[in-house]
């Protein structure tokens, strides 16, 4: 039996929305730092990222990662990071797909980052993650 995806997306489509999103964080003033402290195999780590979305989106049984405890160990990765990925992320997405596919897969990778953010240390005055806070809270 075949399992219909999540979202209609192609394995084409999304390993073009990951390449070129990392080609955005790569010169992000806040992500790319960050990035660069764990990433020597830019082609390894996009590969198994399309993987992670392949999974996600497709329900390909293609990746095996814990990205939850990756980020954690990281030690630079931090909750107020995410709104930056999203934001590049969600431009990437809008630029390379029609519109509402976009915003399905917009929609999904925001609920992932929350979760991901949600075990990771936040800074001062960090606005989304007082948002977060407030949202755990029921407030």
């Amino acid at each position: 039996m075949t399992v219909p995806p999540r979202i209609p997306v192609t394995p084409a489509e999304i390993d073009r929305v990951v390449a070129r999103f990392y080609a955005r964080v790569r010169r992000d003033p806040d992500l790319g730092p960050v990035f660069a402290a764990h990433v020597a195999d830019w082609p390894s780590h996009e590969a198994k990222i399309a993987r992670f979305w392949r999974n996600a989106l497709l329900l390909e049984r293609s990746y095996d990662g814990n990205p939850m405890q990756v980020h954690a160990a990281a030690g630079n990765v931090r909750a107020e990071h995410f709104p930056i990925w999203l934001r590049l992320f969600d431009a990437t997405l809008e630029e390379e797909l029609p519109l509402t596919l976009a915003q399905t897969w917009s929609a999904m990778s925001h609920r992932i980052g929350r979760g991901l953010s949600y075990g990771l240390p936040t800074g001062a005055g960090c606005r989304f993650c007082e948002e977060r806070t407030a949202v755990q809270h029921g407030a």
